[in-house]
């Protein structure tokens, strides 16, 4: 009796009081905070987007450098060093000039195809496609070229590439500039495959690089999510939308997700080669779980970089350059001419009309005459190079736009975190007083 009337007392009323403010204070508190992230954005907020992006970049390199500081002293003197040295043999005159340019042009080379790369692979999804607006663009132009010439020695030098404020110089050149064909005609000036592929190899591999490079942040914020005892956001999302239903396209990629999820056990280094070595749009996925279930950095890196800057980037590679210089389209037209022989009435007209598109192909492979240099060459002043890279630059903002907002929205969410763990220590602290 005793029991029943102290639970009916009046402290054990105000505790239950208490404690339902306590959590409807909480619930508004996160309520406020989701509303906040969904209207950060640059469109809403430009200036507190721009804020927090400043504080979450000024955060990053503080944080770089004072651990390269504590765990990475040498290495970043000799950085320093080497940095120091590379400013004085720049700005000293002398018979070092050229060669000096010469390693700047490889680095800026090196540099700009490895930054493709990444952009194409970094963003969870949403990076930019730079392998079919720069680099598939390029093996195909540089083929087709070659196919034209009848040669592949086009370059200047290997850093004579597309750029992203001008082209290759071998472009616009005509073919006599390079002098007679090397390699003989049949059906058309014929480059084989073997020859072309490592005039385009390094800038591949380069890209292929950068897009294993751009695989690492999922892996590093899921890691450390996983040391902390917790889940990325990445992961909460997996988990969020998994429990959505939306399309039948979604649908099906949920559930190869919940797949991947289900055979998590299964991921080791050919695992993770096989899934880099094909072009897989849920390979980010496969790194964060690498991250959140303790695979070994150097397994999950070295797989990925085997399969994505050698396997996937020659895979692609040969693609291009089959269908340029005509080898595969040569095997498809013999397939479908062993097809259609078949058909009655064909094989009296397939003669005829191999040897039209033969000759019509020839025309457009055959190297156009030079052009007397007295003669004025009529330009249009809207070209297509100009849309494209109309295009390509209004890419490159809208993917500036996307990092800049989860950047700041990152950064801000940490904040609430914080300020809601604040709360719940403020709030918990007079029940234990009492």
């Amino acid at each position: 009796m005793g029991t029943r009337k102290e639970d009916g007392s009046p402290s054990s009323a105000s505790s239950s009081s208490s404690s339902g403010s306590q959590d409807a204070a909480i619930s508004g508190l996160c309520e406020k905070h989701q509303q906040e992230l969904e209207n950060l954005t640059l469109t809403a907020e430009p200036f507190k987007v721009l804020k927090f992006f400043v504080f979450a970049l000024v955060q990053y390199v503080t944080q770089s450098v004072a651990y390269l500081l504590e765990k990475g002293g040498w290495a970043m003197l000799l950085v320093v060093v080497a940095a120091a040295l590379g400013f004085v043999l720049m700005t000293i005159d002398g018979p070092h000039e050229k060669h000096v340019e010469e390693v700047t042009q490889y680095f800026l080379f090196s540099l700009w195809w490895m930054s493709l790369g990444v952009a194409s692979s970094i963003g969870l999804g949403s990076g930019l496609h730079t392998f079919v607006l720069y680099l598939g663009p390029h093996i195909a132009l540089f083929t087709i070229k070659a196919m034209k010439c009848g040669r592949v020695d086009l370059k200047s030098a290997p850093y004579d590439t597309i750029r992203l404020k001008s082209g290759p110089s071998w472009l616009d050149k005509d073919c006599s500039e390079f002098g007679p064909p090397v390699f003989p005609s049949l059906h058309g000036l014929r480059v084989p495959l073997s020859s072309i592929l490592p005039q385009v190899q390094v800038e591949a591999v380069l890209w292929g690089i950068g897009t294993a490079l751009g695989e690492l942040p999922p892996y590093f914020i899921s890691r450390a999510a996983s040391v902390s005892g917790g889940k990325s956001d990445a992961m909460e999302e997996l988990d969020a939308s998994l429990s959505e239903d939306d399309g039948v396209v979604s649908t099906h990629l949920k559930q190869i997700k919940r797949w991947f999820l289900s055979h998590s056990q299964h991921l080791n280094f050919f695992t993770i080669l096989v899934l880099a070595s094909v072009p897989n749009p849920l390979f980010d996925l496969a790194g964060i779980m690498c991250g959140q279930f303790g695979i070994p950095f150097w397994k999950f890196f070295l797989a990925t970089l085997i399969g994505k800057a050698i396997i996937k980037t020659h895979i692609q590679t040969v693609f291009i350059i089959s269908v340029c210089n005509n080898q595969l389209l040569d095997w498809i037209e013999n397939e479908l001419i062993w097809v259609l022989s078949f058909i009655p009435g064909f094989a009296s007209i397939l003669p005829n009309l191999i040897s039209k598109l033969n000759t019509m192909r020839d025309k457009y492979l055959a190297a156009s005459p030079p052009v007397p240099s007295n003669m004025k060459v009529k330009k249009w002043d809207l070209s297509f190079a100009s849309i494209w890279n109309t295009v390509v630059w209004l890419m490159l903002i809208n993917f500036f736009f996307k990092i800049v907002t989860a950047t700041a929205q990152s950064f801000r969410k940490k904040q609430q975190e914080e300020e809601l763990l604040a709360m719940k220590n403020d709030l918990s602290e007079p029940t234990h007083t009492n």
